[in-house]
């Protein structure tokens, strides 16, 4: 088979990409929890830094949902009226995310220089709430409608106009 017949393959895989989205930003997310432990242990990045890689990653989230909100999840209704209830409630999660995402930037907006017990124990928290949240979202959404995006035509669009984003690599 020629390049275009794999590139057509690559692209009608779009619950594969999903999934390599929801990676790359999962590896992000443990990433940035790296960056802020190692800070609040007296090492690591700056609170500048961390800011500024926490706004990327939340960016990046949002991004992702609103995508899905505008790009992949009415192109499921359209073709499988019966996901509606599904992507409707998969919507309602991307709301709550945006919530938990705010409360995460004004927190890590307060990351003092050197740090202390209390803001740690908040950050932390915080991050670890996000985690838990993201990860049953994403195993949720992967479980739920790879098989459906897999299945829709190479010319339903692109990554990152399904999707928001298209993650680097």
């Amino acid at each position: 088979m020629g390049s275009l017949g794999e590139a057509r393959d690559r692209l009608a895989a779009f619950g594969d990409e999903m999934v390599r989205i929801h990676d790359w930003l999962r590896g992000e997310l443990s990433r940035l929890g790296d960056e802020v432990d190692a800070h609040l242990l007296g090492g690591g990045e700056r609170p500048r830094n961390l800011r500024a890689h926490c706004l990327s990653f939340c960016a990046a989230v949002t991004k992702h949902h609103r995508g899905e909100d505008d790009g992949a999840f009415p192109l499921l209704v359209k073709e499988f009226p019966e996901l509606r209830p599904l992507v409707e409630k998969m919507a309602q999660d991307h709301v709550m995310v945006s919530g938990l995402l705010e409360s995460l930037r004004r927190v890590v907006a307060d990351i003092p220089a050197v740090p202390d017990e209390a803001t740690a124990r908040r950050i932390q928290g915080e991050l670890g709430g996000l985690n838990a949240i993201l990860e049953s979202h994403f195993s949720f959404e992967e479980r739920r409608i790879v098989d459906a995006l897999n299945s829709l035509p190479a010319d339903s669009g692109t990554t990152e106009g399904l999707f928001g984003i298209t993650p680097p690599g």
